[in-house]
């Protein structure tokens, strides 16, 4: 993977930031991109490795990114492209409002197709690709009171899938990687909304949803991380189109 360059969207915390850490130790050159640009610096100056760079920008604004990350693409093609942005807020679908589910879709399912064609070229070309979207278990499962999370997330799967035909016969991979309930701050400020509401205390909640999944703990963001890193190596070549997930068993469908 030493020759190999990735871009990790979401990279300044979580799951992103550990996806950066797993490709790095295995030699992948890796952009970290987020709208955080100290966490951004702190995180590619520790990363194992070297040739890592990182753009801070709004992934839903791709004026601020297009340009940089084509010039960057010119000098040194992306062969990896890992899709990761933060969720929308919680709440009933019922109460959504329209801007709601459109700021969710930019940034998201438009953000994610416009990457993959800014690099589609390329991969095409060198008969090699690894394009990974993480997702939710929601997309087998809705979860209640994120329901403009559950649509979006449904949404970038089915493209996901859709995209993966398309790819295949160019050596290049779609995947969806489905984190359950992970120890992150996107999954403190749930649990803590949820306390509020309920007016409970944080822990409260904290263990029982922990009790939901049969391994009876949150995930490690590197769990998660080491799916994904897998996906993106070469030994995951005839694995394509597929949603996994990383859940501890919580999700009740085959």
């Amino acid at each position: 993977m030493s020759s190999k360059r990735a871009l990790v969207c979401g990279a300044s915390q979580g799951i992103g930031q550990a996806t950066a850490i797993e490709l790095a130790k295995v030699g992948v050159q890796v952009t970290l991109l987020a709208r955080n640009e100290k966490n951004l610096q702190d995180i590619m100056t520790s990363l194992p490795g070297d040739g890592h760079d990182f753009l801070a920008c709004d992934i839903g604004d791709p004026k601020s990114w297009q340009s940089v990350l084509q010039d960057k693409h010119n000098q040194a093609p992306y062969a990896i492209l890992v899709l990761n942005s933060g969720g929308p807020k919680g709440g009933p679908i019922s109460q959504a409002e329209p801007q709601e589910f459109l700021a969710a879709m930019q940034n998201h399912l438009v953000a994610n197709s416009l990457l993959v064609r800014l690099f589609l070229d390329s991969m095409k070309k060198n008969n090699f690709g690894r394009v990974i979207t993480v997702t939710s278990t929601s997309v087998k499962m809705p979860i209640p009171h994120l329901g403009v999370s559950n649509t979006v997330r449904a949404a970038v799967a089915s493209w996901g899938k859709t995209l993966s035909f398309e790819l295949a016969p160019f050596g290049i991979t779609v995947n969806n990687v489905m984190p359950g309930f992970t120890d992150t701050p996107r999954l403190a400020s749930l649990i803590q909304a949820k306390a509020e509401q309920e007016k409970r205390p944080f822990r409260a909640v904290e263990e029982d949803w922990k009790n939901l999944v049969p391994m009876k703990r949150f995930a490690r963001p590197e769990e998660t991380a080491a799916l994904v890193s897998f996906l993106a190596s070469e030994n995951a070549a005839y694995i394509t189109g597929q949603s996994i997930a990383v859940d501890g068993g919580r999700v009740g469908c085959l």
